[in-house]
């Protein structure tokens, strides 16, 4: 299904207008979100657009091709001990342990780097100083950009590609299920009591030795450089922020009261033209009917067994559905050799536009890892989910995908059980249901006005703020 484009409001711009600047962290999968926000009104042609980021975000940003430039402001080499595609393989199985209590620990534990993120904090102001944004536009997780924008009173709008319960977990009523809990809203005696000890598990996080001393050392350097300690508080960076912008819809997740300021606008998805690069994929989609796409993103490391069994799962499923699979190279060396592999098995390391591959009518199932930006990519153009989660907030969208009817989950993720993925799939793609109800979905994603809606909601804040500062000048 090809996006609608809808008729956009021209930007009320002018020259002398003071920058936007956009902050994301490192990783592709939230920073995605970023470049496609910011190549819209580069598109529109608002003038003065910065992205802040670091230098693996270069190229993408280089790529985008509008009315005006985004210029690339570098924060520094990413850091391969943050960096969750570059830690070695004993941090990155602590991470993904089947413990999610004990996995978000090891991740604490990792991403508590004072020094590193201190560094993007100083790197930043720098970039802040030499720019001089009228408004910050921030990747939730880019947290040095908010305490910056917080410390030198820059008006910001967070941006959060996930389920609306995780942006506000603080205004969850009770009983909600915990984010990254990956449990669902009616629960079990035994689901109940996982979640019990899953609130205690991450209430005490601190009591950990190592994050206690990280957090003990990140509160005397923000006393060095003057910024407040409770600027590193989720609600405080919520309630300063101009607006928040999720990209999501209510429908994916368990109902509760959206607070205001949060905007619903569905997943960012420019309008879909294909990449060149990806023709021969594209041809190969157009001879099969029936395609399942399979794509367990840029983290995930599959071992040995789990490659043999993903391809004994395309051989089960031969003479009735392709599967197209984008398998990192460094992880293709587990493969059979070519002539041993079924005739309805495509593997690539990777595809330049996913959205393209998803719009594709032939594609009826995607087999996902579950980060939001494939979950919600996946619904913007119908297409029921088979969920294989290994990290955070990938459990919860594996539950929802069960509960709101778009999908199945695997019981084990940390494997892949042969017969429980070809029966799973075989039943997404021959029930019509998990159809329907995916493209219930993905109609109520584009009502929501995805790219366009997010893109207008940047630019009235800045007029907002345009206005502000006109009447506070006369």
């Amino acid at each position: 299904m090809a996006q609608t484009v809808g008729t956009q409001r021209e930007p009320a711009t002018s020259g002398g207008r003071a920058p936007i600047l956009f902050c994301a962290t490192h990783s592709t999968g939230e920073a995605t979100t970023s470049i496609v926000l910011a190549g819209e009104l580069a598109r529109r042609g608002v003038p003065d657009l910065w992205f802040a980021g670091d230098e693996n975000l270069r190229a993408p940003v280089a790529e985008l091709d509008g009315a005006s430039p985004v210029r690339f402001a570098s924060l520094g080499e990413v850091n391969p001990a943050v960096a969750l595609t570059m830690v070695d393989d004993r941090t990155y199985a602590r991470i993904h342990q089947r413990s999610r209590v004990r996995g978000l620990r090891a991740r604490a534990r990792q991403l508590f780097d004072v020094e590193h993120l201190f560094g993007r904090y100083r790197a930043l102001e720098e970039v802040v100083d030499r720019v001089q944004p009228a408004l910050l536009v921030v990747n939730r997780f880019a947290t040095h950009a908010i305490q910056l924008a917080l410390t030198r009173g820059i008006p910001y709008v967070i941006t959060a590609p996930c389920l609306p319960s995780s942006l506000v977990e603080d205004r969850l009523p009770r009983g909600f299920p915990r984010p990254s809990s990956g449990l669902p809203l009616r629960r079990t005696l035994a689901q109940r009591l996982a979640h019990a000890w899953f609130r205690v598990g991450t209430g005490t996080l601190f009591l950990d030795r190592t994050i206690l001393r990280a957090a003990v050392a990140m509160h005397r350097r923000m006393g060095e450089l003057g910024i407040d300690p409770s600027t590193a508080r989720v609600p405080v960076q919520n309630a300063a922020a101009r607006g928040l912008l999720c990209f999501s819809v209510a429908e994916v997740d368990y109902p509760f009261p959206i607070p205001p300021e949060v905007h619903l606008v569905g997943a960012l998805v420019p309008p879909v033209s294909g990449d060149e690069r990806d023709a021969d994929v594209h041809a190969w989609l157009a001879d099969r009917p029936s395609c399942v796409y399979t794509a367990f993103g840029s983290i995930t490391r599959m071992t040995a067994a789990q490659v043999g069994a993903m391809v004994e799962v395309a051989r089960q499923l031969e003479g009735e559905h392709a599967v197209l699979w984008v398998l990192r190279r460094d992880q293709q060396r587990f493969l059979p050799p070519a002539a041993e592999l079924p005739r309805n098995l495509r593997v690539v390391d990777w595809v330049h536009d996913q959205h393209a591959v998803l719009a594709h009518p032939h594609v009826r199932a995607f087999f996902t890892h579950g980060g939001s930006n494939s979950v919600h990519e996946g619904l913007f153009f119908g297409t029921p989910l088979l969920v294989r989660p290994t990290n955070v907030d990938q459990y919860d969208h594996a539950v929802r995908a069960v509960d709101t009817g778009i999908g199945l989950a695997v019981a084990r993720p940390d494997r892949v059980d042969v017969d429980e993925v070809t029966a799973k799939l075989r039943r997404v793609l021959g029930d019509g249901a998990f159809a329907r109800r995916a493209e219930v979905l993905g109609e109520l994603q584009r009502a929501a006005g995805g790219l366009d809606a997010a893109a207008d909601l940047v630019l009235d804040v800045l007029a907002g703020l345009d206005a502000e500062r006109a009447g506070a000048g006369s």
